[in-house]
């Protein structure tokens, strides 16, 4: 039987998307829309409008009044953590629904955006909860002058204006959170482009923030596909600071077009994250599970900290296989509201070309393969499936352990000894996520210290709302989360104040 998901675009009631302007919903001012084809089914789910460029000047305008006004950004602290703390109290109310969205939107599973913490829709409430926290501790300081009459010296904090603010389609609802959050706790406004391929989830999300008593021009929406909406959101002269997360070409792109204003920019890019399997790891076989959980489960792959290399100590190495192809072969797709079904499509047909050519690479280059590297066919032809595909005995400079996939294709490389190993996992161009596996925490915490990556997850991996999150080298710029986040929506101004007639 061929799979569809239409009933379920009846029961959550899905409707055509519209742009948000100056407090208003509306269609966009060229009249174009954009169709929606689910990844798992090819069908069409729905449309919504694509932003022109008269559109994008007419958000940023909006933003920028609001701003310029004071209404948020000059507002009370327990306005702004009023309304923080009431959305995420609307995002847990609305969960089921939010889920629901996203599962017609990118086909991430019920059973994983309702399990797994990173991507669930109480992750964003707690970022939101976190960042409401910060609104009033977040401030300048006062330092003791170096010269002069008696004098202040001191800082101010201050938001730092519009914000564009770019999302990608695989976690919406805690990378919605990780940029709107911190930007609304520290008084900015915003632009939001959401991803044409997760857009409805986020418009929902607006919603309930308008509900929350966000006032009407703080958060603008603008709809469609990168170019030209996204094109016309980073080039443009109003926007103070561009946020943005997906791929490092485009990531590039944006510092290029971001460097004629100077805008300030965030980034959180790619990565090609290792897992170090240590001979004495607690429990190989759950090591091999955790690291294919991540390159299969819900996202199938497609998440920029996916541990998509393993690095496993020799003694181990035949275990950690037989271990990890059980994982793969246990995998479940299909109707991504199907409790049984455990993992996604790749997102649209050109990423399913994109992961099925790095898997021919893969074979013309040498590694053995495992498992999987096949489109699966049958009830699932119509969508855009790969099963999961491991690769043994790959060197760490192949194209399929250098480059991201953003599939769920796992090379797993072989090491001697710790210098070694801490040797590969550094050998990359990426440095966004490690994880490693091993019962003695001094080798623990002194690998942890040798890796350059921006989170290192110790016998397991997570992302919590009050720890940054980012990456060295070229896995972006800047962190999201905690205190270092919301910071990053801010300017620091000194101020000097003579407190006698002496000169300063």
């Amino acid at each position: 039987m061929t799979l569809t998901v239409q009933p379920h675009r009846e029961s959550v009631g899905l409707k055509t998307g519209q742009l948000y302007l100056d407090g208003q919903w509306g269609p966009g001012t060229g009249g174009d829309s954009w169709t929606h084809r689910h990844p798992a089914t090819g069908e069409e789910i729905g449309e919504f409008a694509i932003a022109t460029e008269a559109d994008v000047d007419a958000a940023v305008a909006s933003a920028r009044v609001a701003f310029e006004s004071g209404v948020w950004s000059n507002s009370r602290a327990s306005t702004r953590v009023a309304v923080l703390h009431r959305y995420a109290d609307l995002l847990r109310e609305h969960a089921e629904e939010l889920r629901s969205l996203q599962a017609l939107d990118n086909s991430v599973p019920l059973s994983f955006s309702s399990t797994i913490y990173a991507t669930s829709v109480g992750a964003a409430a707690d970022v939101f909860d976190h960042h409401a926290g910060w609104v009033d501790k977040l401030g300048g300081e006062t330092l003791t002058p170096y010269q002069g009459g008696d004098h202040l010296a001191m800082t101010f904090r201050e938001p730092i204006g519009v914000v564009a603010a770019i999302l990608p389609w695989n976690a919406p609802f805690l990378l919605f959170a990780q940029k709107v959050a911190p930007a609304l706790a520290a008084g900015c406004t915003i632009v939001l482009k959401p991803s044409e391929y997760c857009t409805f989830t986020v418009l929902r999300m607006v919603e309930l923030l308008v509900e929350a008593g966000l006032p009407a021009g703080t958060l603008n929406v603008v709809t469609g596909p990168g170019d030209p909406v996204g094109e016309a959101l980073i080039t443009h002269p109003g926007v103070d600071k561009v946020s943005f997360t997906g791929s490092r070409a485009v990531g590039k792109h944006i510092v290029e077009a971001s460097a004629g204003t100077l805008k300030r920019v965030s980034l959180e890019l790619g990565g090609k994250s290792p897992a170090l399997v240590f001979a004495d790891a607690p429990n190989v076989a759950l090591a091999a599970a955790t690291v294919v959980g991540a390159v299969t489960m819900g996202l199938s792959g497609q998440a920029c900290v996916a541990n998509t290399r393993a690095l496993v100590h020799r003694d181990v190495y035949d275990e950690f296989l037989g271990a990890a192809q059980g994982m793969a072969q246990a995998m479940t797709y299909g109707d991504p509201f199907d409790p049984g079904v455990m993992a996604s499509p790749l997102i649209n047909a050109k990423q399913l070309e994109r992961v099925l050519g790095y898997i021919e690479k893969g074979k013309a280059e040498g590694a053995r393969l495992v498992t999987g590297g096949e489109r699966l066919g049958g009830d699932l032809a119509n969508g855009n499936f790969v099963g999961p595909t491991i690769f043994a005995d790959v060197d760490n400079h192949a194209t399929i352990a250098q480059e991201e996939i953003f599939g769920p294709v796992l090379a797993v490389v072989p090491f001697t000894d710790e210098d070694e190993a801490v040797r590969l996992a550094n050998d990359t161009e990426y440095g966004l996520g490690a994880g490693l596996f091993t019962a003695d925490v001094q080798r623990a915490f002194r690998v942890s210290r040798k890796l350059r990556a921006g989170t290192i997850g110790i016998n397991g991996f997570q992302i919590e709302p009050h720890l940054p999150f980012g990456g060295f080298k070229q896995s972006g710029l800047g962190r999201e989360g905690g205190k270092s986040s919301i910071e990053a929506y801010t300017e620091l101004k000194s101020v000097y104040l003579p407190l006698t007639d002496e000169m300063m």
